[in-house]
């Protein structure tokens, strides 16, 4: 874990999406990774039960002495207070996380019972706000309590979005869902940036016979150009309501990285996936 540094300023940020497969983890760890590799002290925050970012940085959740679950059980009337400072570990990539575990399922229910129970993740964050540059929090796909906690903690929100039929649909959700938390709880929810995974079947192939034939025909199908005006279409739609929106084209070292517990950064930071990642981390810097 990081000591004490001299920090300008923090920044926390939350990634969600109700919807599971956008990319949301994903494009977390990559942000992460290459704030951290511009010299930028970085937390990760997995609120996640299914700890995909944790095991994202290369750790066993099921190796865990303690996770995000103690935290908020510790929150929690007649159970032992945790700090986060207790279940911080450090990553091979230089981030630092405070993981999950299938474990934090459990927790949820409980905090239906406490009182100040959206505000619980960024009472949790207190002790650490001096140690980092940026605090990045992994929500689960969902809209339940820990959702609603990454939110609250957070000074900023991103998007993540998939090619899927019901994207927009989704973005919609959301935006009621912000509009909501601001109603009851207080705070004003506002989406600064969108991003916009893309990942295309036919170039998870071009590695093989069918990549190749492809390359050298340059066959551009009927059905292939209607989907790529879908996807104009849907970056138009979604830019109506983000200042900042950013396509990530897919790159097959993207699921490689992850394979190696690495953000894409420290993994194959030139790849098309690593460069764009890159640029989007150059823009949070300035917020």
């Amino acid at each position: 874990m990081n000591n004490h540094v001299e920090v300008e300023r923090i920044t926390i940020i939350a990634f969600a999406h109700h919807k599971g497969g956008t990319g949301k983890t994903t494009s977390c760890l990559n942000i992460a990774g290459f704030l951290a590799k511009s010299g930028k002290s970085v937390l990760v925050v997995d609120v996640d039960p299914q700890a995909n970012a944790t095991s994202g940085l290369g750790i066993d959740p099921d190796t865990l002495k303690a996770s995000m679950y103690d935290l908020f059980m510790g929150k929690c009337p007649g159970y032992q207070p945790v700090k986060i400072t207790d279940i911080i570990l450090n990553s091979r990539s230089g981030i630092d996380i405070a993981p999950s575990s299938l474990e934090l399922v459990g927790a949820e229910p409980f905090l239906y019972t406490t009182e100040g129970r959206a505000k619980m993740l960024a009472e949790i964050l207190l002790p650490v706000r001096d140690r980092y540059n940026y605090i990045l929090i992994d929500t689960p796909p969902s809209m339940g309590q820990f959702v609603i906690n990454g939110l609250v903690a957070s000074d900023h929100t991103v998007i993540t979005f998939d090619r899927g039929v019901f994207a927009l649909h989704g973005l919609h959700t959301l935006l009621t869902i912000f509009s909501d938390i601001k109603e009851i709880i207080g705070p004003k929810i506002t989406p600064d940036l969108a991003i916009l995974t893309r990942w295309d079947c036919e170039e998870k192939d071009k590695g093989g016979v069918r990549g190749f034939i492809s390359r050298i025909s340059r066959k551009h199908t009927p059905a292939k150009a209607k989907e790529e005006v879908m996807i104009r279409e849907f970056e138009g739609e979604v830019r109506k309501y983000f200042n900042l929106v950013y396509p990530v084209p897919y790159s097959r070292e993207i699921y490689e990285a992850q394979k190696a517990g690495l953000p894409i950064s420290h993994f194959a930071p030139d790849c098309p996936a690593g460069r764009a990642y890159s640029g989007i981390a150059e823009v949070i810097q300035k917020w």
